[in-house]
């Protein structure tokens, strides 16, 4: 009768202290398996979309600045006294970044018959690259401008254009060279090292 007695109890009794804690040990080290597995998606999809939209912000950037440079025409701008050229490409630091100012097609802002054209720039400013327009085709002296960031982390900003010599050149206009470029080069450098260049030709 005690021996059913003590099989009995031995078949009920619980977990003892040491088969819990070993117990507990396994699934916090599966838990912790499984969030790092989770942060580890969760970073990764994180990356794969900033990524994802920096290149749909260099795509818009050179989609935007290539159907501007297509619509460049040759119609000189007068700021001031002074008369600019159509095209002005100007290197303007020690680091060979390049400001771009050329007249475009389209609607002028100002309310003046027979006038068509925008006077538009590209430039980088700290660490943007923006888009510039001038009131008017022809401006004062101060006319302000207003500036819109496209890109931001540049680190560089080249533009160079090839005239009827067939050398790159990085200002315009050159000896010899007036109107509107053959083609550009545009290089783009950003802050995390990724390099961008893109040709466009425009006749």
């Amino acid at each position: 009768m005690r021996a059913r007695q003590r099989d009995r109890l031995a078949r009920t009794r619980g977990f003892t202290l040491i088969e819990i804690l070993v117990a507990l040990a396994i699934l916090a080290i599966v838990a912790l398996l499984a969030y790092r597995a989770t942060a580890a998606m969760t970073d990764g999809e994180a990356q794969l979309s900033a990524e994802s939209d920096r290149w749909r912000t260099l795509d818009r950037f050179f989609a935007r600045i290539e159907s501007d440079m297509r619509e460049a025409v040759p119609r000189a701008s007068r700021h001031g006294a002074a008369n600019e050229p159509a095209w002005w490409v100007e290197t303007v630091d020690s680091a060979g970044n390049s400001a771009l100012v050329f007249t475009r097609a389209g609607p002028d802002f100002a309310i003046e018959p027979g006038i068509a054209g925008q006077r538009i720039g590209y430039r980088l400013t700290g660490d943007r690259v923006e888009l510039v327009y001038w009131p008017q085709l022809d401006n004062v002296d101060d006319a302000k401008t207003i500036a819109y960031p496209l890109v931001a982390g540049v680190r560089q900003f080249r533009v160079s254009q090839v005239g009827t010599g067939q050398l790159w050149l990085p200002r315009w206009p050159a000896s010899g060279e007036i109107g509107i470029p053959r083609a550009v080069h545009i290089e783009l450098a950003l802050a995390d090292g990724t390099a961008v260049d893109r040709v466009i030709v425009l006749r």
